[in-house]
């Protein structure tokens, strides 16, 4: 699953990438403004390393989310194929916006994060509206030469569509069913992409309590609101500085701010579940790992997130919620208790949930 980083020049976009991805990468790296970078964040997660704790096993393997860095986004951009199709190939959207005041990062006009989230979300749509008129074009000349009820399906809905983003709203807005979704998948529209906005604010003696109220203090409540988007804030400045540290002189920076965990943290736990995602866990003294599943996943096929013998020889999982068995202590107390439980091939994995598959190959 991959997330893509997006944002107008100088709001911190890349140097956001670098610190989620720890890229070493080279100004250098970044001298070409079109070419595209990609990283990997692990997903922290208390409840993984709780059980860690418990198992002490030979390795620990976190979830984690590839993101994407492309460059400055615009109206300009938008009409470059090569530009277009990275963004195409994401899963979802982070959004940087510039919340920061620094004379030294040069600005057009004042700092108005909303105004900024309307601009680029309208280009996205101009760019899918563009799209779409092109295809309508083709589909009149197909549909004279033969009506199919596919054909016809797709007219319709890509009609629904350009009356949607004609009202000036994205099309993750736009009520759609499991067929239609199927069916404008191969466009990968940008303006149906879940959104997330992450406002880059400034260092503050009180940062802690300007994170919490930096959504609603930039009158992003509404917008983050909306289906398919979220909003978090982060300080890149500082998180630029916790990126440096040891864990435990991190820990102390972010208590010095009353912070119990970096805005980094939440940004990239909340890309996660943007995504429609969650974790089950595997357990035991060779390893404790998480293991990525979409939402409402039924328990064979999370057994084929592992591997695709567990999926097609699948009989049962063991399964028992993270807390139930660190409160029992081992699997043989919780099984003694009763709270591990035998689900069959059908049940729908939760997220929390500690599988062990039983399966016959």
């Amino acid at each position: 699953m991959k997330t893509g980083i997006i944002g107008l020049p100088q709001v911190g976009k890349s140097s956001l990438f670098r610190i989620l991805t720890r890229a070493h990468l080279s100004e250098h790296a970044f001298s070409n403004p079109r070419e595209a970078h990609v990283g990997v964040a692990k997903v922290p997660d208390e409840r993984l390393d709780k059980l860690a704790a418990l198992y002490n096993p030979k390795k620990l393997t976190h979830a984690s989310v590839e993101y994407v860095d492309v460059g400055a986004i615009g109206q300009e951009a938008l009409k470059e194929t090569a530009y277009v199709g990275h963004l195409r190939n994401v899963d979802a959207l982070i959004h940087v916006v510039r919340a920061f005041e620094d004379d030294a990062i040069p600005h057009v006009g004042a700092i108005d994060p909303l105004r900024d989230i309307k601009n680029v979300e309208f280009d996205l749509m101009v760019s899918d509206l563009g799209q779409i008129e092109k295809r309508l074009e083709r589909l009149e000349k197909d549909l004279k030469k033969m009506r199919t009820p596919e054909l016809e399906k797709e007219n319709d809905l890509l009609i629904k569509a350009k009356a949607h983003l004609e009202t000036e709203k994205p099309l993750r807005e736009m009520e759609m069913t499991a067929e239609d979704k199927k069916r404008i998948r191969g466009f990968m529209f940008l303006s149906e992409k879940p959104m997330l906005y992450v406002l880059n604010i400034g260092e503050s003696t009180e940062l802690g309590n300007d994170l919490e109220a930096a959504v609603a203090k930039y009158k992003l409540s509404e917008v983050a609101a909306r289906p398919n988007a979220g909003a978090s804030a982060i300080c890149g400045k500082v998180e630029a500085e916790l990126s440096e540290m040891s864990d435990e002189d991190a820990a102390e920076f972010l208590g010095s701010y009353g912070l119990t965990e970096s805005g980094l943290t939440r940004l990239i736990r909340k890309s996660y579940h943007l995504l429609g995602l969650i974790s089950f866990f595997t357990t035991g003294e060779d390893e404790c790992r998480a293991w990525t599943i979409p939402v409402n996943t039924r328990a064979v096929n999370a057994a084929g997130a592992i591997h695709s013998d567990l999926e097609k020889h699948f009989i049962r999982a063991e399964t028992i919620r993270w807390d139930q068995l660190l409160e029992a202590g081992s699997e043989a107390n919780a099984r003694a208790k009763g709270t591990l439980r035998l689900e069959g091939k059908d049940y729908i994995v939760q997220d929390g949930d500690v599988m062990h598959i039983r399966h016959s190959g």
